[in-house]
């Protein structure tokens, strides 16, 4: 998992009689090996000691900078347009990701969904591995109604979960959401969407709100 592998020396055979040509031989040869622990374990690096600094394990983070829309009751993958770090999985466009080593993870997201309809609607988002449906991965999110007519007055919800999971090398990852009550813009129709905003600088500075974020980490070997 990102570490250098070694293994234990073939030491030369003992010989009958005390022989200091070959005692020279076995201290060079467990020099060696020595040295390749110093230099590779994470618990002798020269920065931390003991606290795992020196490990890379398989992950992915990434996140998403538009507006997504479905339509009522419909299955629709959630987009991931950017990379933000990444070791052994790969982002494919437009919403999946590769797992280059087997193992169990934990993928967590936090999708950001508004409601312009004046009614109370929800949203569940479960995932998919290869194409199929992960048992007891749904989560049910309700969206409030619309304050008001007025600009800013939608019914905003952050929709936060995590599911653990179990994949093989070459395994391929999927989020997707369903609304009973979609958002459309053409012909336009009031309802559920994911929200995004551009960066800020008034009235205060703040980040761009990504419509999705999210994060698969590693957990243990398979």
């Amino acid at each position: 998992m990102g570490m250098i592998k070694f293994k234990s020396p073939a030491l030369p055979l003992p010989r009958e009689l005390y022989d200091r040509q070959y005692f020279d031989q076995l201290l060079r040869v467990l020099t060696i090996y020595f040295n390749q622990l110093d230099s590779t374990t994470p618990l002798q690096n020269d920065y931390y000691i003991g606290d795992g600094w020196g490990l890379k394990n398989p992950h992915i983070a990434a996140s998403d900078s538009t507006d997504q829309r479905t339509t009522n009751n419909t299955a629709t993958v959630v987009n991931w347009n950017t990379l933000d770090s990444g070791y052994e999985w790969t982002l494919n466009a437009p919403g999946s990701a590769t797992a280059e080593r087997p193992g169990v993870y934990k993928i967590t997201y936090s999708l950001q969904f508004v409601n312009t309809a004046n009614a109370i609607h929800y949203v569940d988002v479960w995932m998919q591995v290869n194409g199929s449906n992960v048992a007891n991965s749904t989560t049910r999110f309700f969206v409030p109604a619309r304050k008001s007519s007025g600009a800013g007055e939608e019914g905003y919800v952050c929709a936060y979960s995590e599911v653990t999971f179990v994949v093989d090398a070459g395994d391929e990852i999927e989020l997707y959401w369903a609304t009973d009550k979609a958002n459309v813009v053409s012909p336009a129709a009031d309802g559920v969407y994911m929200f995004h905003d551009a960066a800020s600088a008034s009235p205060y500075a703040r980040p761009a709100i990504p419509s999705a974020i999210g994060s698969i980490t590693f957990i243990s070997a398979s």
